[in-house]
């Protein structure tokens, strides 16, 4: 990177600004170097303002030089020309360049010392009326205000992307509010976290061992912990962890925590003799969930003169096969429970079972309804039974709102529905799973169909595997591999993988590994197998999966040199940045990072860029039901990121004609069985596997996951036991 240094701008134009206020481009001129195109990750300036800019010279590989501003300082515009300029940007309301011009005109370089000390004399402007006044007034206070808090926030080293949302939130009051209590931010802010409050705290002088810091700094590790995977945590790691991130000793951290509990502020639950802390909306989803299941499991509306065998047995002959009898046993329990978990491996006859399953249940008149957690896995349900399937979430009529998620279905108006059978239920985390729940009607049958051995789910809790662990609901394991799917070795080797056994290879022509010395070598290798399997095959049915997004190997890597080796640039190739480390350009594959319902594509969906044009990016997304291309604007762009490499974890519920994997001692930490597993059982003909043989004996040896906190087994079978002793 060049040089930092500061250059001194007056503002002519704001040529973009993201709606959420975190990206702009603007232009300035300079007296030393002329006109000059401005990027910063932030608010602009008004336009007319003279500001002092901080930051670096950039060469742009399509818009040539251009300064990238990681901060700025403005003064008041001075002289008649620039203060019409800045009052007729549209920054404030009512005052356009015909109304800027008359009022400069009544007041000349006065203009804002009347606008600060004597408002009411916007009266004298021919044109402004008491109404109008009034309206420019406020407008004004509130931008001064802004600009403020801009200050207020910069000259602390906080980004005033934020500014907006504290405004909206604090008004006038925002500069007082957090000087008094910086912590605040981090409660009431949306995406305004501990660690920016805690740095601007720290920048005010707050006392670091203070009782409003430690607050926060519990609050934070709390929801932390359901990032990593937990539904509660046990005191003693929550005090420890909080400790730690505030560099505090846990003495302090304890005493503030008891305090906590005397107020009544923290939920808790006792168990075997520990405490066990809940953030308040996991509290919630886990106790609904396990009322939920039992009221289902105890309610189920009976299936009268339905006679599933003499049914069973005529699918059986229409569709020329002969079930197992643990998958005869499957079907009977779907029917005769009101909830029924089916788990096995691949090639198991998970979707045979499925199949069967909804013959009985259409021929007994139920209304079924057929649901997965992601967009790739719905659609793979649809074509593997034939029937219409959706995302759990538009099931469920999810709309986002702000902090606040809206589901159109729930209790006071359920899904039309006598059974519900949701595949990958092993994704489904505690949240999703009590909002499905909320909108069974009493009676419905619950079908969840998943691997209950794949990786779980990216949310908090271990949903499917604590079902199970309970020991209170009807469970069918199928476990015997069908002689057609034993001829495949990617079938093999996932369940050899799973028993804790290393992968076959010699002899096949589908499942291969080869082994490199470094880890330049490997991703060297992933990368001419990738471009050789491309050249033959469609893009979407190659995958790189790896383990980590850093190192050689890592997702973020590997993107880059797929990128730059089968979609270089060209003249005739439009491209746009997307950080400051990616270019996407037309012909790039790339996937959706966050659900977005108004363009109806979802986190993890696949596409490709057909074009992109006036900086917009359209992208056409092949497993979109309703099909079509997707325009992305602005800061939409940030949604997208390369995918030729994904995450193990992105790729849940996804399956690919080919799966490549880099296996390499830096990815230690994440070399886990359960992971290792899910990656191979992503491939549906090929699986080619680089790197490190140590790398996989580490990975297929490893079965220790990293313990998820979470009382809903427990739950379920107290549960029960209440039930047993009315």
């Amino acid at each position: 990177m060049s040089e930092r240094v500061n250059l001194e701008v007056t503002i002519q134009n704001i040529v973009f600004q993201a709606d959420s206020g975190t990206f702009c481009v603007f232009r300035g001129q300079s007296p030393e170097y002329g006109m000059v195109t401005i990027v910063y990750k932030g608010m602009p300036p008004f336009a007319g303002e003279k500001v002092l800019l901080h930051g670096y010279w950039t060469e742009h590989p399509r818009f040539g030089r251009q300064f990238d501003a990681q901060s700025w300082e403005a003064e008041k515009p001075t002289g008649c020309e620039a203060i019409t300029k800045m009052l007729g940007s549209g920054a404030i309301k009512g005052i356009g360049p015909a109304m800027a011009e008359r009022i400069v005109k009544q007041f000349g370089e006065d203009t804002f010392r009347v606008l600060d000390e004597n408002p009411e004399r916007l009266l004298e402007v021919p044109g402004i009326g008491k109404k109008k006044a009034e309206s420019i007034m406020a407008s004004y206070a509130d931008m001064t205000g802004t600009r403020e808090l801009i200050f207020f926030l910069e000259s602390h080293s906080i980004s005033s992307n934020y500014a907006p949302r504290i405004q909206a939130i604090y008004g006038s009051t925002a500069i007082t509010r957090i000087s008094n209590n910086p912590y605040c931010l981090a409660e009431d802010v949306e995406g305004i976290g501990f660690k920016t409050a805690d740095r601007l705290a720290a920048a005010l002088g707050f006392d670091p061992s203070g009782s409003d810091r430690i607050r926060a700094g519990i609050r934070f590790t709390l929801l932390q912990s359901g990032s990593q995977g937990h539904t509660c945590v046990p005191d003693t790691w929550l005090i420890e962890r909080a400790a730690s991130i505030m560099a505090l000793d846990p003495v302090d951290v304890r005493t503030v925590f008891n305090e906590l509990l005397e107020q009544n502020v923290l939920r808790t639950e006792e168990v075997g003799g520990q405490t066990c802390v809940y953030a308040e909306y996991l509290y919630r989803a886990e106790v609904g969930t396990a009322r939920r299941l039992l009221l289902l499991r105890d309610q189920v509306n009976s299936l009268w003169k339905v006679d599933y065998t003499r049914i069973i047995a005529q699918w059986e002959a229409t569709e020329k096969i002969k079930l197992a009898p643990e998958q005869v046993e499957a079907i009977k329990a779907s029917v005769e429970h009101g909830v029924f978990v089916l788990t096995g491996g691949p090639g198991t006859g998970k979707t045979t079972v499925v199949k069967g399953i909804l013959s009985v249940l259409r021929e007994s008149g139920c209304r079924i309804l057929l649901a997965a957690p992601t967009g790739r896995a719905a659609k793979r349900l649809s074509e593997s039974a034939g029937e219409p399937a959706l995302t759990v979430h538009r099931m469920l009529e999810y709309t986002p709102n702000g902090d606040e998620a809206v589901w159109g279905r729930d209790e006071d108006n359920p899904l039309e529905a006598d059974a519900v059978i949701v595949d990958e239920a092993s994704m489904m985390d505690i949240v999703l799973m009590y909002n499905l729940l909320r909108a069974l009607p009493i009676g419905c049958r619950l079908i969840l169909v998943g691997d209950v051995d794949q990786l779980p789910s990216v949310g908090p809790g271990s949903v499917l595997k604590d079902i199970m662990r309970s020991g209170t609901m009807p469970i069918v394991r199928l476990e015997n591999v069908f002689r057609q799917a034993q001829l495949s070795p990617i079938v093999r080797n996932a369940h050899r993988i799973n028993q804790g056994l290393m992968p076959v290879w010699e002899g096949e022509t589908d499942f291969s590994f080869r082994q490199f010395n470094n880890e330049e070598e490997t991703a060297k290798y992933v990368v001419n197998q990738y471009a050789a399997i491309a050249s033959r095959l469609a893009w979407q049915h190659v995958q790189v999966l790896s383990p980590m997004h850093r190192n050689p190997c890592g997702v973020d890597n590997l993107n880059r040199l797929i990128q730059a080796r089968i979609n270089p640039p060209a003249p005739q190739k439009a491209e746009i940045r997307a950080g400051a480390l990616t270019v996407m350009r037309e012909g790039d594959k790339v996937m959706q990072v966050r659900n977005n319902y108004e363009k109806n594509v979802f986190n993890g969906d696949i596409g490709r860029i057909d074009a992109i044009r006036e900086k917009n990016v359209f992208v056409s997304f092949p497993d979109r039901p309703e099909g079509g291309t997707v325009v992305y604007e602005g800061n939409e762009i940030s949604d997208l990121q390369l995918a030729y490499a994904m995450s193990v974890h992105k790729a849940q519920g996804s399956e690919y004609a080919v799966v490549i994997m880099p296996l390499v001692p830096s990815h230690y930490v994440m070399l886990q069985r359960n992971l290792f597993y899910t990656a191979v059982t992503r491939a549906k003909k090929q699986v080619y596997l680089a790197g490190s043989r140590r790398a996989m004996q580490l990975a297929v040896s490893n079965n220790r996951t990293q313990k998820r906190y979470s009382l809903l087994a427990e739950r379920l079978s107290q549960g029960e036991t209440d039930n047993n002793n009315q």
